[in-house]
């Protein structure tokens, strides 16, 4: 287990989050992050890229347990993130276990819980083994419609203390349309140069909800992620990322918001999915 806890505290962005390796095994491993400021939305609430992050590290974690460290490179080629309540001010616990393992797969459930027990956050992920293989031919991003308007809300969702640690810059945030890039900076990177991928959910988790904003426009609401899902379709590349978002449908207090996220220089589509978000004016 010596490996897979050297990738998981070593890599530069769970390092910056304070991810520590607790213990492990082929089939379950157990991650602890302690409660930073840093992790965080306004009011202490750990921000659910956080959450997202543990489940992808976690995911990850087991399958490099189970499948060997010498069948990679790996990513997660699916993962779903359910957010079920709140970790405000405290430390939280990851606990990653193993469903089934294929010759090249691993399906892994992660529970994301307080020191107390409360729960926070529960995830499934797919983590697939490329056994050295070079990278498929990648799709294109289309890319958006090319508007930079930033919006009323946009110039103050970098300056939380989550999103100001990750350097995220919103482009775009009007009429139910995002888009926002994710600069590859040593708090973001994973052990091998690349943005880890818990870095890359978190800019999913963020740009499907500021989609969502985008409709509304500000206001004093009550607003969380119940659930996001997507696909990485390779391990992230070492670039800066840019991400849009569009919302597809909306009803009343539920919006769905598609997320896809390309190299900013490439365009090489990295991750697609959906965010359902929910905001309750």
């Amino acid at each position: 287990m010596e490996a897979v806890q050297s990738w998981v505290e070593q890599s530069p962005y769970a390092r910056t989050l304070g991810v520590q390796f607790e213990r492990g095994s082929q089939e379950a491993v157990t991650l602890v992050l302690p409660f930073r400021e840093t992790n965080s939305n306004p009011g202490q609430a750990l921000h659910g890229g956080c959450a997202a992050s543990l489940v992808a590290i976690g995911g990850q974690a087991v399958s490099r347990a189970a499948l060997g460290e010498s069948v990679g490179p790996f990513h997660t080629a699916g993962i779903q993130v359910n957010y079920l309540a709140a970790a405000i001010g405290e430390d939280v616990i990851a606990q990653a276990s193993l469903l089934r393992r294929g010759r090249e797969m691993c399906f892994v459930e992660t529970r994301v819980a307080t020191r107390e027990g409360k729960p926070i956050a529960q995830g499934t992920s797919m983590v697939r083994a490329r056994f050295g293989a070079p990278p498929a031919a990648a799709m294109t991003s289309a890319g958006d419609h090319g508007e930079s308007d930033p919006g009323a809300m946009g110039p103050h969702v970098g300056k939380m203390p989550f999103t100001l640690e990750r350097g995220l810059v919103v482009e775009h945030m009007t009429g139910g349309t995002s888009r926002i890039v994710m600069p590859l900076t040593p708090k973001n990177a994973d052990a091998s140069g690349g943005i880890h991928e818990g870095a890359l959910i978190a800019l999913f988790d963020t740009t499907g909800a500021m989609a969502s904003w985008a409709e509304t426009g500000p206001g004093r609401f009550k607003a969380s992620t119940p659930s996001i899902q997507a696909q990485i379709l390779a391990p992230p590349l070492e670039e800066d990322l840019v991400a849009y978002g569009r919302l597809v449908h909306r009803d009343e207090m539920a919006f769905w918001a598609d997320v896809e996220v390309a190299g900013q220089a490439t365009r090489q589509v990295i991750a697609r999915g959906t965010v359902l978000y929910r905001i309750v004016t």
